[in-house]
């Protein structure tokens, strides 16, 4: 098939330096190029990771209303 492509500047630059790397034509480095981004888009894009969160508590007697006290009774006194 015979199709007019415009590049941008930076796109043609990479296939330049590419048919200087491989010795390839500017058309099989361009082919070569597309297929691989091509393929690359049709492969199944993986699970974004995700943090389950879940309640940890506290322990029997404590609570968040007074921090100081929290954090003397889980670190010592030596936390300040």
């Amino acid at each position: 098939m015979r199709t007019t492509l415009s590049l941008d500047d930076d796109v043609a630059r990479l296939l330049q330096k590419e048919v200087r790397r491989t010795g390839d034509s500017f058309k099989e480095a361009v082919n070569r190029c597309l297929r691989l981004g091509l393929a690359a888009s049709g492969q199944p894009q993986t699970k974004p990771f995700r943090v389950m969160p879940r309640p940890l508590g506290l322990p029997a007697g404590l609570n968040y209303d007074n921090v100081e006290e929290l954090l003397e009774a889980l670190e010592g006194v030596a936390h300040k």
